[in-house]
């Protein structure tokens, strides 16, 4: 990776954090896993031809610190300017591309140009890199009288992919599939990356998109999708299109071939690095997760389990008596109290007491899921953190306003009276210590 991209990458990731504590705890975490199943990248063709010199640094970025990708990509721009150039109808049937015998030559040159293009953007910052156009998806023809040259995945041979693990170098796979026969098929390239996850069970799946993630009826990026918690959310949404549900639903076949620990990220390259290494992200974070429970009931909580999930999470014990002093208003937990939201009351305000995360779940999409429900439910909040706790940045990204009194910073959001900000600022503040350090 050439010196400019590499410090661009990285000034680019620590912008986002105050300190590098986020970055090592990831790479520690990262760099223990399989590199062959660390994470499957998924590219578009748009971002092949409108952003290659970001793909490519952010991938060299990833090797130049020791984790190794396998890239997979379509190339649906490519192939749409070739066959056009070659005289052959461009027409889609159930969402595939109906391939003629005589399309299947110029498939193979414009994805191979593609495959090779993105190779040669890896090598020129700097990185390693090896082409593999074919053998890796086997397929079998779906059913040539409707789709053509069209193959269904029949296997996958990891092989090549292997090799270029085990040589440091990034794979980077073309979506061509070949039959027993060893004659070449168009396959689709989700077809392909879902065989392919199934066949390696991943750490990670990334989809790199022009958007840089799924957006929400105003635009917005949603920043974490808990599947087991928000799907019925998803299915009542009336903003949400029918391209963007089948992704949904294609995330969610996913992740059901996955262990719980995996997750599937859509961001952008420029995106890439921030959503890997940082707890706030920088795109969409899929999981299929844990149901997350709404308890106001305070005999209804678990709270040694809780008590233990915040000394975890800060390094330090709830005072004694926390669970008779604190004026709940409601527990936002997943269910084995791995990520929670402890929601109290100051007169008629809401008031975040604490937001705490098993170090295991970080980077899991559980504390976005929960922050996720706790801006639903309490549009209107106030919270405190130590002026130095480095999840501050996350809390900056967050609130609308905060201000600093002696150690603490006190943080607000969708306060539409600023008439009480000053004396409710100065109140939360004073408030007594809620955490003593562990014996």
């Amino acid at each position: 990776m050439s010196e400019a991209a590499t410090r661009a990458t990285i000034l680019r990731l620590l912008s986002h954090m105050r300190d590098g504590k986020e970055v090592r705890e990831y790479l520690n975490r990262f760099s223990k896993l399989d590199q062959s199943r660390f994470a499957v990248v998924k590219v578009g063709g748009a971002v092949i031809r409108d952003d290659l010199d970001g793909l490519a640094a952010a991938l060299t970025f990833l090797q130049t610190v020791g984790l190794s990708p396998i890239v997979v990509h379509g190339g649906g721009p490519q192939l749409d300017e070739a066959l056009s150039q070659a005289g052959i109808e461009s027409k889609k049937v159930n969402n595939l591309r109906v391939t003629p015998r005589e399309a299947i030559p110029v498939i193979r040159e414009a994805l191979g140009k593609a495959n090779i293009a993105i190779v040669d953007a890896i090598r020129d910052q700097g990185g390693r890199a090896a082409c593999i156009p074919t053998g890796v998806f086997g397929a079998r023809l779906l059913d040539e009288d409707v789709y053509g040259r069209v193959g269904e995945m029949s296997g996958v041979s990891l092989d090549l992919v292997d090799a270029a693990v085990r040589g440091e170098e990034i794979p980077v796979l073309a979506c061509l599939g070949e039959t027993g026969a060893g004659e070449l098929v168009n396959i689709n390239a989700d077809h392909a990356v879902a065989a392919l996850v199934e066949t390696l069970q991943p750490y990670k799946v990334i989809f790199l998109t022009e958007t840089g993630g799924l957006l929400d009826a105003d635009g917005t990026i949603i920043s974490a999708l808990n599947l087991a918690s928000d799907r019925d959310w998803l299915a009542s949404a009336e903003w949400i299109s029918g391209g963007m549900r089948l992704k949904i639903d294609q995330i969610q076949a996913l992740l059901e071939t996955l262990p719980l620990t995996s997750s599937v990220a859509i961001t952008s390259p420029e995106g890439l690095s921030q959503e890997l290494f940082t707890h706030a992200g920088a795109g969409t974070l899929v999981r299929r997760g844990e149901r997350i429970i709404h308890e106001t009931q305070h005999d209804k909580i678990d709270w040694d389990r809780l008590e233990a999930l915040i000394e975890a999470s800060f390094g330090k014990a709830p005072v004694k008596g926390y669970r008779d002093q604190l004026a709940l208003d409601r527990l936002i937990v997943t269910e084995h109290y791995r990520a929670a939201a402890v929601v109290g009351r100051i007169d008629e305000v809401l008031y975040l007491d604490k937001f705490a995360v098993m170090e295991d779940a970080r980077g899991e999409g559980l504390a976005r899921a929960v922050w996720h429900q706790l801006v639903d439910y309490a549009p209107r909040l106030y919270w405190r953190s130590k002026t130095l706790n480095p999840i501050n940045q996350f809390y900056f990204s967050q609130c609308d306003g905060a201000v600093r009194k002696g150690d603490w910073t006190v943080f607000w959001r969708g306060e539409d009276d600023i008439s009480r900000m000053p004396g409710l600022a100065d109140h939360i503040a004073a408030l007594p210590e809620t955490l003593v350090a562990v014996p």
